[in-house]
């Protein structure tokens, strides 16, 4: 289970009250991820060997499509 002093924001959140950022909530099997702007939203939810490659991928940049 994920509880609210698990999350910490991206140092990356930006200015004012950081709102414009992922949070991330680490645990030692999983990590969680989810919206700082909507906290009570979805959460993705992934393993913890699979939170690196994912987060490799999102800086890959890749061609446009179309």
């Amino acid at each position: 289970m994920v509880t609210p002093d698990n999350w910490r924001k991206s140092s990356y959140s930006g200015s004012g009250d950081g709102n414009a950022c992922v949070e991330i909530a680490p645990h030692p099997t999983r990590i969680a991820v989810r919206d700082s702007k909507t906290p009570a939203g979805a959460t993705l939810v992934f393993p913890a060997e699979a939170f690196t490659p994912f987060i490799d991928a999102l800086k890959t940049p890749h061609p446009p499509q179309g």
